[in-house]
């Protein structure tokens, strides 16, 4: 329940927003994403016209930048790799070992991606209750547990989904496999990784609208988030496009496959692209 002197927002068990009012006078406003990416919370002193901001130390924005920079560039090459791997397919310039190849290295790049995204959110710099409003830096850590945190749920189901899809990528190498054991050994994972990427998706657009529906075009967290969880349809529409029809041995429709990995991996590098200028 909220505090006289506090309103928390977000949705069921998630908090993404607390406004409250410091001991000195005025608002101080914590958001999960603007702590957590810029290492901020917004004050706004007695009878000021704007916000400005308390910012946490300084270790605490270098870690910031260097797991923003790591994770942003992984996404980049990552969907780099796979929209050549898409292209590759769809051309019919290489045959399926070296698709597999390809598709292999930019998932390696996805995992990489995936984990520093759940070590931003671990070590991120965390909000001290009460006070006239700071952000406190833990201690370096390579693991948590912290389901109650819609932030962490969300990008360890994104870090889950990429190990998953790497269950897909390795399969992707067997030979003479029966249409049933292709499509429990390799679609079946990349359906499953293409869920998880969903509700990951879902849960990052939880936390940056506070529950609700929202469009927020000023806000490159927004974009960010809204690139990648169309890239997310898109590799779930590609996903279900790729099922092997028992009866004739075939894809569903392998353009539809093909293209739509090509067009969500391109999505996902554009918003590696934009994450690089989400930092302190």
């Amino acid at each position: 329940m909220d505090q006289p002197d506090q309103r928390a927002e977000g949705a069921g068990p998630f908090t993404t927003r607390l406004t409250w009012r410091p001991p000195g006078g005025g608002t101080a406003v914590w958001e999960s994403r603007l702590a957590r990416r810029r290492g901020l919370i917004a004050i706004r002193p007695p009878g000021a016209p704007a916000s400005r901001h308390a910012s946490a130390d300084q270790v605490a924005l270098t870690r910031l930048r260097r797991l923003n920079a790591t994770a942003a560039t992984a996404f980049i090459i990552g969907g780099a790799l796979f929209a050549t791997g898409a292209g590759v397919a769809q051309l019919g310039s290489g045959d399926a070992i070296t698709c597999a190849s390809i598709y292999f290295a930019g998932g390696l790049f996805f995992n990489t991606g995936g984990y520093v995204s759940l070590l931003q959110v671990i070590n991120a710099p965390r909000h001290e209750p009460g006070g006239e409003g700071r952000l406190v830096t833990p201690a370096w850590r390579w693991w948590s547990y912290e389901p109650m945190r819609v932030d962490w749920l969300s990008t360890f189901v994104l870090f889950a989904g990429t190990l998953v899809f790497g269950v897909n990528l390795v399969d992707s190498f067997l030979q003479g496999l029966s249409v049933q054991q292709v499509n429990r050994l390799i679609w079946g994972p990349d359906v499953i990784g293409c869920v998880l990427f969903l509700i990951s998706g879902h849960l990052a657009l939880v936390e940056i609208c506070h529950g609700r529906p929202c469009v927020r075009r000023r806000s490159l967290g927004w974009w960010i988030v809204a690139v990648n969880q169309l890239g997310s349809v898109l590799f779930m529409i590609s996903a279900l496009a790729a099922y092997t029809r028992p009866s004739t041995g075939s894809l569903v429709n392998t353009d539809i496959a093909n293209w739509g990995t090509l067009t969500g991996a391109v999505c996902f590098s554009l918003g590696g692209i934009l994450q690089l200028d989400e930092h302190p």
